[in-house]
C-alpha cells in the first residue's frame, strides 16, 4: 500500500521507511526537514511542509492515493519540553490533531502513532505493561498521551483504525550502513558513549550513580531501531487483517544500566569511555524497562537485533562511517 509517513527524515522514521519499501509497500515522506534529513529520504517521494498544514496533507493525500498513515513528527525532548511546553503541545498534539482532521476529510482511515513509554512518567512497577497507569511528568509526556486520547475517541466515534506504540529507548542503526542516528543536540546514551570512546576529548557524564539498581546506574530497555521500524510494518498488518484499535509496548524485557552500555561500547570498540559523574537528573526513574509481551500477540513481533552488544555494533559502524 501507499502509507504517508510523517516525520519520515527523521531516525526512527527513515528507518521504518527502509523496512516499508522492503514489504512492497511505497513510502510517501512528509516531513518539515527541521529534524529530519534530506539524505534520509530514498524510498519514495519527500513532500516538504509542516504536519500543521491542513491542506498540504489533505491534498498530499489524495494526490498519492495514500491508504495508511505512520506518524512520527513531532518534537521528542523531555528536557526541552520542560523549557518549552508550548512547542510541544503545538508541535506533538495540534500537529496531530490537523493530520487527524485531514485524514478524517478525506478518508483515510488507518493510523500507527509513535508514542512513547514517557506516558507511563515514573513507573510504579517493572516491567511496565500497558495497564499500567499514564502519569506523565512532563509536557512531553502529556502531548503524547493527549494524542492517544484523541484517537480512542476517533476510533469509538469516526471510525479510525489506530494503534499506539508506546516504545521504550529506540538505538542502533540500519545494519548495511545506509541509515543512522544524526541529532543535534546529541542526548541518547549509545551515541554519547560510543563519542567517548572515540578519538578526542569528550567525557560521557553518567547521570547519577545512587540509584537503587545493582550498580547504581539508572536502567532502561533499548530496542534496535530496525526492530521498531519492523513493528510499525507489522501494526499496519494488524490495522488491515484486524481493524483492532489499542496500545502497545514495544521494548525487549530486559534493562541496561548505563554501567552495562559503557561496558558494551568497550567491548565493540576496544577503546576506554572517558566518563565521569554528575548529579542524577530531575525527574528520572531509576528503571524503565517494557513487559512487551502484548506486542506478540497482537502484532506476531518479537525483536531480532536488541541485544545490547549487537545496538553497540551497528551504531559504531554509522559513528565510523559518518564521523
Amino acid at each position: 500500500m501507499k502509507v504517508l509517513v510523517t516525520g519520515g527524515a527523521g531516525y526512527i522514521g527513515s528507518h521504518t521507511c527502509k523496512i516499508l519499501a522492503e514489504n512492497g509497500h511505497e513510502p510517501v515522506v512528509f516531513d518539515n526537514l527541521s529534524e529530519g534529513h534530506r539524505w534520509a529520504v530514498k524510498w519514495g517521494p519527500l513532500v516538504v511542509g509542516d504536519i500543521a498544514d491542513r491542506a498540504l496533507l489533505a491534498t498530499t493525500m489524495k494526490a498519492q492515493a495514500i491508504e495508511a498513515v505512520i506518524h512520527f513528527a513531532g518534537s521528542a525532548y523531555v528536557g526541552e519540553s520542560m523549557q518549552q511546553p508550548m512547542k510541544y503541545f503545538a508541535n506533538n498534539t495540534l500537529g496531530s490533531m490537523a493530520l487527524l482532521d485531514a485524514m478524517m476529510r478525506v478518508g483515510v482511515a488507518r493510523i500507527v502513532f509513535s508514542s512513547s513509554c514517557v506516558t507511563y512518567g515514573l513507573p510504579a512497577r517493572t516491567p511496565i505493561d500497558e495497564t499500567h497507569p499514564t502519569l506523565p511528568v512532563s509536557p512531553y509526556g502529556e502531548s503524547k498521551l493527549a494524542v492517544e486520547k484523541a484517537l480512542r475517541w476517533l476510533g469509538d466515534l469516526g471510525g479510525l483504525r489506530w494503534i499506539a506504540l508506546r516504545y521504550f529507548n529506540a538505538a542502533g542503526a540500519d545494519p548495511d550502513g545506509e541509515l543512522g542516528e544524526v541529532h543535534d543536540p546529541e542526548t541518547h546514551l549509545i551515541p554519547l558513549t560510543l563519542r567517548a570512546a572515540a578519538p578526542g576529548d569528550y567525557q560521557l557524564q553518567i547521570l547519577g550513580a545512587d540509584y537503587p539498581t545493582r550498580d547504581g546506574t539508572a536502567i532502561r530497555d533499548y530496542v534496535h531501531v530496525t526492530d521498531l521500524g519492523r513493528a510499525h510494518v507489522f501494526a499496519l498488518a494488524a490495522l488491515e487483517r484486524d481493524g483492532v484499535n489499542d496500545v502497545v509496548n514495544l521494548g525487549t524485557g530486559c534493562g541496561a544500566s548505563v554501567l552495562d552500555v559503557v561496558a558494551a561500547v568497550e567491548k565493540v570498540t576496544g577503546s576506554r569511555v572517558r566518563r565521569d559523574v554528575a548529579p542524577r537528573r530531575a525527574g528520572d526513574p531509576a528503571a524503565l524497562v517494557a513487559d512487551a509481551s502484548k506486542a506478540g500477540g497482537l502484532l506476531s513481533w518479537a525483536p531480532q537485533r536488541s541485544d545490547l552488544e549487537t545496538i553497540v555494533a551497528d551504531a559504531w559502524a554509522w559513528h565510523r562511517k559518518s564521523s
